[in-house]
């Protein structure tokens, strides 16, 4: 049952950066969230997050008191990607709904699983595609199928950034690296502009000095029906760029930033057809606040996520197919594959950017 205001409330399931310096403030942003707990396996984490905003506070090994504990009607999973199933597995199990980051897991099975408890307990999964809720993105993906660029034809990304060395997600091989980290955005907005499923992927990595466990650079093609294709290189050892391009038959879009979040950004586009361009612009909202009110209106009113457990298999699909190419060094073939849910307008959600807590330091890697 909600809170007797009837808001969702939400226990929060890894205490690093994104959860502190977005999700947590993006709630207060919400008309029908609230949080009640955080659960980390940092004592100090736990007792200051605790006492900011007035949370019990859970370790760790106390998860299962806390599915317990009747203050909890969802959780939001951010721990690192390898412990996505052992928090988020047993939350559906319990009857208690689970916003999941992204990707899923870090192999098929885990992420299967995942979505097998969330349809045997009847609970509410999503997976935190935060651009579904906004409005920009939307924009896009209505352009797109209102013909505006025609048949579209090709797509193509450059994402990066420089991860020091030590930050975990250098020091854990391909499931913590560039690829599902930051793979799944131009993965799933390729899916939903085109909508389709690839049917073939390439891919080859490349590694610098740098020392990571990982490969720091890695470009992806992938093959649609219909003559389409989708492109993306991306770095973990490289100034921080966020674009892509969508070429059709009849104009081109053009998004810069088109990933990311935080003050100043807004998911905007240029659009050009037969040599005019025109700037299509978004506000900028809290898109973590956005995604949050989104899935506690979808649990209020008995509504199954657009992006729920089948979206993020999809897209872990094409993760894994990246991985086998880059071992192999050979085209990955993929089962035909359909989803009738995409991106809905219903979705967009413009709430007022939360300001990043002053507590909150933006050095820390994430939990």
């Amino acid at each position: 049952m909600p809170s007797i205001e009837g808001k969702i409330r939400y226990a929060v399931v890894g205490a690093g950066w994104i959860s502190q310096g977005a999700f947590m403030p993006g709630v207060g942003q919400t008309s029908n969230s609230i949080m009640t707990a955080v659960v980390t396996g940092d004592q100090e984490k736990a007792k200051g997050l605790g006492n900011s905003y007035g949370l019990d506070a859970y370790g760790y090994d106390e998860y299962d008191k806390m599915l317990k504990s009747g203050t909890v009607d969802a959780v939001y999973v951010a721990t690192p990607n390898f412990r996505h199933r052992e928090f988020a597995e047993p939350a559906l199990k319990a009857g208690i709904h689970v916003l999941l980051e992204k990707p899923m897991e870090v192999s098929m099975e885990d992420a299967e699983a995942i979505e097998a408890a969330a349809k045997a307990s009847g609970a509410k999964l999503m997976v935190a595609y935060r651009l579904h809720c906004e409005p920009g993105t939307v924009a896009m993906v209505e352009a797109v199928r209102k013909g505006l660029i025609g048949k579209p034809r090709f797509f193509t990304s450059t994402f990066s950034q420089t991860v020091k060395p030590s930050n975990h997600r250098a020091q854990h091989g391909y499931w913590a690296g560039p690829v599902p980290d930051m793979g799944a955005y131009p993965i799933n907005a390729v899916r939903n502009l085109f909508e389709a499923e690839p049917t073939e992927v390439m891919a080859i990595g490349t590694r610098t000095e740098r020392g990571l466990d990982c490969d720091d650079t890695v470009s992806v093609i992938l093959r649609f029906t219909e003559g389409r294709t989708a492109s993306f290189t991306l770095s973990y050892s490289a100034e921080s760029i966020d674009r892509f391009h969508l070429v059709g038959s009849e104009g081109i879009i053009e998004a810069m930033p088109a990933f990311g979040f935080g003050e100043g950004t807004a998911i905007s586009y240029r659009f050009t057809k037969d040599g005019e361009t025109s700037e299509h612009k978004a506000p900028v909202v809290d898109q973590f606040g956005g995604e949050t009110e989104y899935f506690s209106d979808c649990i209020l009113n008995d509504r199954d996520p657009e992006p729920n457990g089948e979206e993020g298999l999809c897209d872990m699909i094409v993760l894994a197919a990246i991985e086998r190419a880059l071992q192999t060094g050979e085209p990955q073939k993929l089962e035909p594959r359909s989803r009738q849910r995409r991106i809905s307008k219903d979705e967009k959600r413009e709430l007022p950017l939360a300001k990043v807590p002053d507590f909150v330091n933006t050095d820390v890697p994430m939990e």
